[in-house]
């Protein structure tokens, strides 16, 4: 999305990657940031071209969604201490 010099990309588009394990969610992040990408908080990152990703894994909507609110205040303030998402660390936070 971008109209030229006048209107260079910008967020308003962002793109969401559900992964199912670490390995696919690192390979993603990885290749994301190859030739330039930048690392952001919380499972973002900017690629190379400057459009906006989060990359989270499948189970975090799961997580998110659980009808204990302690639970899900758990995995919430695990993601907020993260750059990269680590989903043993998150499942730690959930069975916690």
């Amino acid at each position: 999305m971008s109209a030229g010099p006048h209107h260079p990309f910008n967020d308003a588009v962002s793109f969401v990657m559900l992964c199912e394990d670490q390995a696919e969610l690192d390979r993603y992040w990885h290749a994301l940031l190859r030739d330039g990408g930048q690392e952001q908080a919380c499972g973002w990152l900017t690629d190379r071209f400057g459009v906006r990703w989060q990359i989270l894994p499948r189970a975090f909507e799961e997580m998110m969604r659980d009808k204990d609110p302690a639970r899900v205040q758990r995995v919430f303030a695990a993601l907020l201490q993260m750059v990269k998402i680590d989903i043993a660390t998150l499942e730690a936070a959930y069975n916690a």
